[in-house]
């Protein structure tokens, strides 16, 4: 039988405050892919529609299957970053867990604690890398835009 005091509750308690500092981060960035994810596919609908409406674009059907493209490539890369950071804070949830577990039941858990939370760290990092080349898969589309913009207003001087 477990036997845990006030002190010791408070203790664990502690314990667990960092991992959820990390974890309260990881939910605010979810939000922002997720908030990225949704607009993504908004545009590709709005785009989908321009290409296969029945009113003629403005814009060349090349550049619309070019610009869906660019949007298919940058969903894919935000739907890893959402992975790597679900992975990240159900990985920093298993920290706290642990934690718990390991300081009330006087389970030796430090291996598993520590490999846990590296991974939830190599997690974020991951999932960072991946949100970073959606924005540059993004500005490349912005930069290519502004172009092509610009090619269409010297054509018409």
């Amino acid at each position: 039988m477990i036997n845990l005091q006030l002190g010791d509750v408070s203790h664990i308690i502690q314990l667990a405050i960092a991992p959820v500092f990390l974890l309260t981060g990881v939910g605010t960035i979810l939000s922002v892919l997720t908030s990225r994810l949704a607009r993504i596919i908004d545009r590709s609908r709005v785009v989908e529609e321009l290409l296969h409406g029945e009113n003629s674009p403005a814009i060349s059907p090349a550049g619309l299957e070019e610009e869906l493209h660019e949007l298919y490539e940058r969903s894919h890369l935000i739907n890893r970053a959402i992975t790597l950071s679900t992975s990240c804070g159900l990985l920093i949830c298993l920290v706290i867990a642990a934690l718990f577990t390991g300081d009330a039941t006087n389970l030796n858990l430090e291996k598993l604690i520590a490999s846990l939370f590296v991974a939830g760290v190599f997690s974020l990092i991951g999932s960072f890398i991946f949100f970073m080349r959606e924005i540059f898969v993004a500005t490349k589309t912005l930069a290519r835009q502004r172009k092509l913009g610009r090619r269409k207003i010297i054509a018409r001087e």
